[in-house]
């Protein structure tokens, strides 16, 4: 995209909390425990975008396990969250890869969540999810996973088809979790936690990104005429008249864009 990942993340953060579900989180509030610490572990935290969101929804006190494996995002976590932050929240930070699950990043939590997450992982880690989560009775909450689905206006004739090609690299991405669900990811995710006894429900998080969101337009594009280039090299002509297009409506200030995403919530048996 062109930018770094710090720049992505604080793009995107002021949509993703306006399209996550409200009613999905509050029941997993109401879920957890309100007679002593609940303990969390936010699973590849960036920048701290999930603990933000949920600090001030959640139970009071606080205990957070932040993993990233990336240093440089999770380093500006704290000057992030500076003078906001209850005093009843703790946040222990810790470099971690994701992509063998230990018990080390679970023994002991009530609630394991991830925000912009599943839709990067193999179905085999979500079972390896779900099975920690069983393990130690966690309630489960993960926001803003890509479905598949994105609408563009004004229409170009190649949305569809730039759409498809983006998916399709999107199932063959491997960030070292095995070959991604991708917009498969939620309904995986379903699968793995009900397979285990869990309640699950769904709720839609879209974006919805008006003219005025002209930068993170741009990279949404962007980025998805690079993955389709990369599945599909002989349509790169298409791919970058399409870009253009709509780089143009964008620049214009006529561009708006619904990038579609699921949130998940799982409560063990017995939960809420």
């Amino acid at each position: 995209m062109g930018h770094s990942l710090a720049d992505w993340l604080t793009l995107r953060e002021p949509f993703d909390a306006a399209a996550r579900s409200v009613t999905l989180t509050r029941a997993v509030s109401d879920a957890l425990p309100h007679d002593r610490t609940v303990r969390i572990v936010d699973l590849g935290t960036g920048r701290g975008s999930n603990v933000r969101y949920l600090t001030g929804r959640l139970p009071l006190p606080q205990e957070w396990l932040l993993l990233d494996e990336d240093a440089d995002v999770l380093a500006e976590v704290l000057p992030a969250v500076a003078g906001t932050l209850d005093p009843r929240c703790t946040m222990d930070m810790r470099q971690a890869g994701l992509g063998v699950l230990a018990s080390t990043m679970f023994d002991g939590r009530h609630l394991v969540t991830a925000s912009a997450l599943l839709d990067l992982v193999s179905e085999s880690w979500l079972r390896s999810l779900a099975g920690w989560c069983h393990r130690i009775g966690a309630v489960g909450l993960f926001a803003l996973t890509y479905n598949g689905e994105f609408r563009c206006s004004p229409v170009e004739p190649e949305d569809d088809e730039v759409r498809e090609l983006m998916n399709l690299h999107q199932r063959a991405n491997d960030k070292g979790f095995g070959r991604a669900a991708g917009p498969d990811a939620v309904a995986a995710a379903e699968r793995c936690f009900s397979s285990l006894g869990y309640r699950v429900q769904r709720a839609p998080s879209d974006w919805r990104l008006p003219p005025d969101a002209r930068d993170l337009q741009r990279q949404l594009v962007d980025g998805w005429a690079g993955a389709a280039s990369e599945v599909a090299p002989g349509r790169t002509s298409m791919i970058r008249s399409w870009l253009s297009r709509r780089l143009d409506h964008i620049d214009a200030g006529r561009s708006h864009i619904v990038a579609c995403h699921e949130d998940l919530a799982a409560w063990p048996a017995g939960g809420a």
